[in-house]
């Protein structure tokens, strides 16, 4: 068994030969990676049994420089979304970039029709990513493509939060318009993905604090719901067997049978300060897979290495009982999380990863 095939049993609930992991790391500790092992691909050093597949870079500039006439200072895309005009002022803590929107002044839906959105889905960006698939799979590797901040995210990011949030009741048509922007398309992006054939497409949206939800559940199931699963059901009826991931940090137990209805297989990050990975295995287990459940506010910064071991164990044993779980730290691994603890972490994965070890 290979392990892509590993992945995708553990994923299927189909109880694979060893727990797989993975996790993400922030600028800090790419440069210090670099820096200890002469390459910025940690992915490829630690050999991840997932690897991404990217659209190619585009080769249309739009121009959003009337959206910041009125922004004072010097300002830049997005670090980790540039393309869709969304502009930040570059802070001095970290790589965390303050947001600026370009749509916070829009007052009519032609203004959402004359924005020059991103050419996602221009045939040149496609091109050759089949090829780059395929080849991926046959040496072994899992293959995933990355359309997190799906619908909400991007329009919120576009418009501002507390535009966008009061929108859902002040002028929900407009609301609408951008959502129906966004959603068709991820739509065609979603199609495309499971053209090239991918074995799992990434959504997701942070629709949650870490309390509860940030909307109420109705709201949610009559304005995100459908048009997520408009874009799950576009991948699905070109892949039928593509595996659909969905990110949302915080607490969104109130919508996880909603998330199974439309499809999702694969919930992440579960974080453990705010969701018992146990309970929702519990619950769920029959028909959701977990990628995550260890804790980059708890176990990851501060815990010791008998403390990380002792996590990831449990982990394994009961989350992962029967396949299900692929054990990742619950968010992109901060500057405050000593490399020492990342290295614990893959040494707990060796040590209790292999299903004949552990009591499954």
């Amino acid at each position: 068994m290979n392990k892509r095939e590993n992945l995708l049993r553990a994923l299927r609930r189909e109880k694979p030969e060893y727990v797989p992991c993975d996790f993400e790391l922030c600028p800090a500790h790419i440069d210090a990676f670099e820096k200890a092992h002469g390459t910025r691909n940690f992915r490829e050093y630690y050999d991840f049994a997932c690897r991404y597949i990217e659209l190619k870079p585009s080769q249309h500039v739009n121009d959003y420089s009337k959206y910041y006439e009125d922004v004072e200072g010097p300002i830049e895309p997005l670090d980790w979304n540039p393309e869709w005009g969304v502009m930040g002022k570059r802070g001095t803590v970290a790589h965390f970039q303050e947001m600026i929107h370009p749509m916070r002044n829009f007052e009519t839906e032609e203004e959402i029709e004359e924005y020059p959105f991103p050419d996602m889905n221009a045939d040149y960006r496609w091109e050759g990513l089949k090829e780059e698939n395929d080849s991926l799979i046959r040496q072994g590797y899992a293959t995933a493509a990355f359309m997190e901040m799906t619908i909400f995210e991007l329009c919120w990011y576009l418009r501002g939060m507390e535009e966008f949030m009061m929108g859902f009741y002040v002028d929900p048509e407009f609301n609408d318009k951008l959502m129906d922007k966004i959603t068709d398309i991820r739509i065609e992006m979603a199609r495309r993905y499971a053209q090239v054939g991918v074995d799992i497409l990434m959504l997701g949206d942070d629709v949650s604090t870490q309390e509860d939800m940030m909307m109420s559940p109705d709201l949610w199931r009559s304005t995100l719901k459908p048009r997520l699963a408009k874009i799950i059901q576009a991948a699905r009826e070109v892949k039928e067997d593509i595996l659909i991931f969905y990110h949302g940090d915080g607490n969104l137990e109130r919508i996880i049978p909603d998330l199974i209805e439309i499809g999702v297989d694969v919930l992440n990050p579960v974080q453990p300060e705010c969701v018992d990975p146990f309970k929702v295995k519990e619950l769920y287990g029959d028909q959701l897979s977990f990628w995550g459940c260890v804790g980059t506010q708890t176990t990851m910064p501060f815990g010791t290495k008998e403390e990380i071991f002792d996590v990831c164990k449990k982990l394994i044993c009961e989350v992962g009982k029967g396949g299900g779980l692929l054990i990742a730290p619950t968010h992109v691994i901060e500057p405050e999380v000593p490399y020492e603890n990342v290295e614990a972490f893959l040494q707990a994965i060796d040590t209790y990863g292999k299903y004949e070890n552990v009591s499954n």
